[in-house]
This record gives C-alpha cells, sequence and structure tokens, in this order.
C-alpha cells in the first residue's frame, strides 16, 4: 500500500512507462540477430580493391579482378603452404593483421598430412591426399570470411604421377559448383615440367577446358624449379632448364587463351629454386620475364605492357632486388614456404629454450619439486608461440612483395 502521495504518483508513472515498453516489444517481435548496419550506395568492402573482391575465398571474375589489381599496382600475392588448421590459421591471422589478399595453399604431401599420416593413401587414387585437401578447403572456407581479408584458395605443385589427387579435387570443385555456383577451390597447379612441354600443354589444356567450365583458375609451370620440394628432387637438374625461353612462354600462352573462359597463371622458370641456398649459390634472372612480355606483347599486338600473369616459385631467401625486378615483370604471386617453415619452428625452439626447465616432466620445475607444469607444455601454449613468431616472419616476406596494407 502506498500510503504517500509522491511514492503512489512515481508508482503510476513506472506502471505506465512499463506498459509502453509492452506495447512496443509486442509490434516489434524480438530477433535473436542483432541487426547490422550497412552502408547504402554499393561501396566497395575494400577501398582498394574492386568492388568484385569480397571478404572471404575469393574465386571466378573476382579472382581475375584481384589479380589484375596486383599486377597493376606492382605487388603480388603471398601464397603459404599450410599443412594444419594452425598453420592455416596463422596465415590468415597475418594478413588480417597486415592488411592484405593472401593465398592458402596446400600441397599433396600438406594434404595428406591434414588428413592424417596414418590413413591408406594408395597411389592409384592418393585417397588421404583428395581427402586432406578437400578437408583443408572446406576448414579454410569456414573461417575465413571472420578475418574479413580475400583469401585465394588453390593447390600447389600437382605432377603427373600426382593426376589422381588432381581428379579428386576437380571433382569436388565442380561438386560445389553445382550447388553453389563457384568451384570449392579458386585454383589449381599442375606441374607437368618435367615432361616434353607439347605433353605439358596438351594435358594441362585437357584439364583447363574443365576448370574454366566452373570459373577455376589453372597454374602451370615450365622449365623446372629446381632444388626438392615436398618429394619432388629437381637438385641435379640441367642448368638450361632452368631458364624458360619467351617462345616457350608464348607456346603456352597461345594455347591457353584459346580455351573459352580461360583464367590461368604461368610459372615460368628464371634460375628459382625451392629451398633456401647461401646468396650467390642460385642464379635468378628474372629479366627472362620481362623479355617474354615485350614477345607476347608484340605477338598479341597488345597496348598492356604486361599480358601475362606470371608466378615466382622458390621465393625464400631471395634476394630483395630480384623479387622488385620480378615484381615489376608481371608477377602477382609469389611462393613462400621455407622461411614460413623455418619461423614457426624458432618459435617453439625460443619458447623451449626460455622455459626448459619447467618442460623436463609434467611435474616438478624451479619453483618446487610438486610444482605442476601443465601451462607450459599444453599445446595450445607453444603451438601458439609458433605461429606468432610464423605471424611476424609473414609480415616481413608481405612487405617484400608490396601487398601490405593493398585492401585500403
Amino acid at each position: 500500500r502506498l500510503s504517500d502521495p509522491v511514492d503512489s504518483m512515481a508508482f503510476h508513472r513506472v506502471i505506465a512507462g512499463l506498459l509502453c515498453l509492452a506495447v512496443a516489444n509486442a509490434a516489434t517481435p524480438l530477433s535473436l540477430t542483432t541487426p547490422v548496419m550497412r552502408m547504402r550506395g554499393g561501396a566497395p568492402a575494400f577501398p582498394k580493391l574492386p568492388e568484385s573482391v569480397k571478404p572471404g575465398v575469393v574465386t571466378g571474375a573476382a579472382l581475375k579482378d584481384l589479380i589484375q589489381c596486383a599486377k597493376d599496382n606492382g605487388y603480388a600475392i603471398p601464397a603459404v603452404n599450410c599443412v594444419t588448421s594452425s598453420s592455416v590459421n596463422q596465415v590468415l591471422e597475418a594478413a588480417k593483421k597486415f592488411n592484405c589478399p593472401v593465398m592458402v595453399q596446400f600441397s599433396n604431401g600438406g594434404s595428406q598430412y591434414f588428413a592424417g599420416k596414418s590413413l591408406p593413401n594408395p597411389k592409384e587414387s592418393l585417397d588421404a591426399c583428395v581427402l586432406g585437401a578437400v578437408a583443408g578447403a572446406h576448414y579454410v572456407r569456414q573461417v575465413a570470411k571472420s578475418y574479413g581479408v580475400p583469401v585465394v584458395l588453390h593447390s600447389d605443385h600437382c605432377a603427373k604421377k600426382l593426376l589422381p589427387w588432381f581428379d579428386g579435387m576437380l571433382a569436388a570443385d565442380e561438386a560445389y559448383f553445382k550447388e553453389h555456383g563457384e568451384p570449392l577451390f579458386s585454383s589449381h597447379m599442375l606441374d607437368l615440367s618435367e615432361e616434353p612441354l607439347d605433353e605439358n600443354i596438351e594435358i594441362c589444356v585437357s584439364y583447363l577446358k574443365r576448370m574454366a567450365k566452373i570459373n577455376c583458375l589453372l597454374e602451370m609451370e615450365l622449365g623446372i624449379t629446381g632444388g626438392e620440394e615436398d618429394g619432388v628432387n629437381n637438385e641435379g637438374v640441367d642448368n638450361a632448364s632452368m631458364y624458360s625461353q619467351p617462345e616457350e612462354i608464348w607456346q603456352v600462352y597461345k594455347s591457353f587463351a584459346e580455351v573459352p573462359n580461360a583464367m590461368f597463371t604461368i610459372a615460368a622458370a628464371f634460375g628459382n629454386c625451392h629451398g633456401v641456398y647461401k646468396v650467390g649459390n642460385v642464379i635468378l634472372r628474372p629479366e627472362i620475364l620481362g623479355n617474354a612480355q615485350k614477345y607476347i606483347k608484340e605477338k598479341l599486338g597488345a597496348k598492356e605492357e604486361l599480358p601475362v600473369n606470371f608466378v615466382f616459385h622458390g621465393g625464400s631467401g631471395s634476394e630483395k632486388d630480384k623479387i622488385e625486378a620480378a615484381l615489376k615483370n608481371g608477377v602477382v604471386k609469389m611462393n613462400i614456404d621455407t622461411d614460413i617453415q623455418w619461423a614457426a619452428w624458432d618459435g617453439i625452439r625460443k619458447f623451449e629454450a626460455e622455459n626448459h626447465d619447467y618442460l623436463q616432466g609434467q611435474i616438478g620445475n624451479p619453483k618446487g619439486a610438486d610444482a605442476p607444469n601443465k601451462k607450459f607444455y599444453d599445446p595450445r601454449v607453444w603451438l601458439r608461440k609458433s605461429e606468432e613468431a610464423a605471424v611476424v616472419r609473414l609480415g616481413e616476406a608481405f612487405a617484400d612483395l608490396h601487398t601490405t596494407n593493398t585492401l585500403g
């Protein structure tokens, strides 16, 4: 009972307010989804990129626009090999931190590792390689958009003996396209550089015709990238095969361009090697790419100075002036693997060195014989140190490729 007139008036005001709120809620049902404010006028997701390019996995016309934008603005998209969800996360984290597009790619060995090394992987079907690549692709698609950056989803070197792996991924692309209107992967690489050039082109064209129907890009390699990568050893190859000729590159370009709706890039050899070598032991000649651009421009009668989209393999450890020259000659993608492998390991190595006495047993450390060490050996702790170190090194690579802050 409210005997005080002031209390009575206050009470009635509260009741009136609650009634008004109830009426408003009845007129506008509550939603479990918070409304998102959106800009009107079709503003692009990234001020420095074409409007077609959105956060998440980029395919088809948007991928073509992204590559052209990179070439027009003198930078290359960094392509990083991944083998676990953790390595995928560190690449996406770096892209977000340094405000740039990135390419996540899986090799055949990396794909097999993603699925699990214990799974059967018969050479006639390479089931574990296919499973791991497809699983990895779906994982990237699930998380990429949340990082707010454009991501190219790619598969790396596929030699002739690995074509069952390629077939499995392409079948997954075609199935995904039927349901979603785009391929599962953005692009794939065929590396038939060990085969005669005519055979290399013939096989690539047969796959390119299928890929063009689902807006999937093909990367091909001619000439041989030296060194060793994922079980493919080219350390003893003839030196001449490590330098592609303009006529060979034109032969590839002409054959591919005749395929309707074809999208492709070319990994031409200009002395590059997988792995890391002492400066002077590898002779990079990026001017080869420039000579090829001039030759093909004349053949096409084109106005564009750089008609070919080139790819730089074996980029780890390369001299910065050679990277600069490659970018000026039309390189739109550079592979980064070995340097990131070392950085990831170095993060763990430093963590172990700093906390050695806490990592010799589950119990017992300098704080006491009964003190627990779980906070040190928990995989989330030392794996995170690996990721953090990789992100730092990726930032350096992004800067070398002029990719930092290219989103706007």
